[in-house]
């Protein structure tokens, strides 16, 4: 299927991460989602009562980032992943996420995990 819904570059303020300073200091992390459905009935009705929410998808990630205490950006990525695929009914959803200033002792961008989860 290539219809999607994306929410790009969210930011949020987390306290995640494998370093005892990382989890008590906090810091940013970049979110983006890709929502994978079939859009052509909501996209030729125009309905919102049938179509997807983005103020609802923001909300779940943002609530798994700035509520949970993850060691991996793998698991912030499931976490939100997961609660997405429970709200919607939707075929998959993509979770993308950055940590920009990651502690690996180089010059970097900054470091992801990608997930991808099927219905």
């Amino acid at each position: 299927m290539a219809d999607k819904i994306l929410l790009r570059n969210m930011v949020f303020y987390g306290y995640h991460g494998a370093y005892a300073a990382e989890r008590e200091l906090g810091q940013k992390f970049e979110v983006d989602v890709e929502i994978h459905l079939d859009l052509t009935g909501i996209s030729q009705n125009d309905d919102l009562e049938v179509a997807i929410n983005h103020v609802d998808i923001y909300t779940i990630v943002k609530d798994v980032v700035e509520e949970g205490g993850f060691n991996l950006l793998e698991s912030i990525a499931e976490a939100a992943a997961l609660e997405i695929l429970a709200a919607f009914a939707v075929e998959g959803v993509t979770v993308r996420v950055r940590k920009v200033n990651a502690p690996l002792g180089g010059i970097l961008d900054y470091v992801e995990a990608e997930v991808t989860r099927r219905a």
